[in-house]
């Protein structure tokens, strides 16, 4: 059974990585209705989230990798050579600005996941919580949507609202805020179309997710309780979680094509509503008893 609900989970977390309805919440609720009956955890979460970035990767992977190797040649570039010179790339050329940017936005969370990992682990995992936030955020967003200009591309992207981008991902260590959500939401209240506030938000996200990722993969295998360590039970075993990870990468792979496809023409109205609707339905749900916060 436990196989069951890793896929289940795996499912799900490729089908609401992308979306502006948070997969951590998502997994968080869904935990409560399988026959476990329990939270998956932050970390269970965090290495399935490698599965839906890993289809980043694939899905923007001629971005991403001249994006990678314009900002080393460019950083590696021998001092007082000429910006034009042979081989050297300008710091005003759009791959090596995207690569500052992605680094400058990716600090914020950086920091919060340091200083917040008991919040993270436990308060914010409340579903009072992740209901309220679904709630607020979904109308946020909607009212973002309905009055941003959406005159602004990635190339009129700054310093500044990378900074602004990267303050509103941190927001995500809540579950129900949701990563993508968040950025998009950000990108749209500055003026960025809807397809170029949601390609950079994906692109911003890949160095938090496989940090965030990797670091909980390497606690959950290096945690030894005879030495002292407290260890946070898992609720899946390795080769559950795995599984989970494989499917979340295959489900994330389409779902990413598909949202691009969407966006272009189409607004965020529909995800507003689900969240809010998904929020008031686990309030009542709380508030009856029929679930435990």
């Amino acid at each position: 059974m436990s196989f069951i609900e890793a896929a289940i989970l795996g499912l799900i977390q490729g089908l609401t990585e992308f979306l502006p309805i948070s997969s951590s919440a998502h997994l968080r609720i869904a935990g409560e209705f399988l026959p476990s009956a329990t939270d998956p955890g932050a970390t269970f979460t965090a290495i399935t989230q490698i599965g839906t970035e890993i289809a980043v990767l694939v899905f923007f992977w001629k971005d991403i990798t001249r994006i990678i190797g314009k900002w080393f040649r460019h950083f590696f570039v021998a001092k007082g050579r000429r910006a034009d010179a042979a081989g050297s790339i300008s710091r005003d050329d759009p791959d090596v600005r995207m690569g500052w940017l992605i680094i400058i936005g990716t600090v914020p969370i950086v920091l919060a996941g340091f200083f917040l990992q008991e919040y993270i682990r436990d308060a914010f995992r409340s579903l009072w919580i992740v209901a309220i936030v679904l709630i607020v955020f979904g109308l946020i967003l909607g009212v973002a949507d309905r009055l941003g200009k959406r005159t602004r591309e990635l190339t009129d992207l700054t310093y500044g609202h990378g900074v602004l981008y990267g303050l509103a991902q941190m927001l995500a260590l809540v579950p129900g805020v949701s990563r993508s959500g968040a950025t998009t939401t950000m990108g749209l209240a500055l003026g960025y179309s809807r397809p170029a506030a949601a390609r950079y938000a994906f692109l911003l996200a890949v160095p938090a997710v496989f940090g965030s990722g990797f670091y909980e993969l390497y606690s959950a295998f290096s945690c030894d309780p005879a030495a002292g360590d407290v260890c946070t039970p898992a609720v899946y075993g390795p080769l559950e979680t795995l599984l989970a990870t494989v499917v979340a990468f295959g489900v994330g792979l389409a779902v990413i094509a598909g949202l691009m496809a969407y966006i272009s023409k189409r607004s965020f109205l529909p995800f507003v509503i689900y969240r809010v609707l998904l929020g008031g339905t686990l309030l009542v749900l709380l508030s009856m008893g029929v679930i435990q916060p």
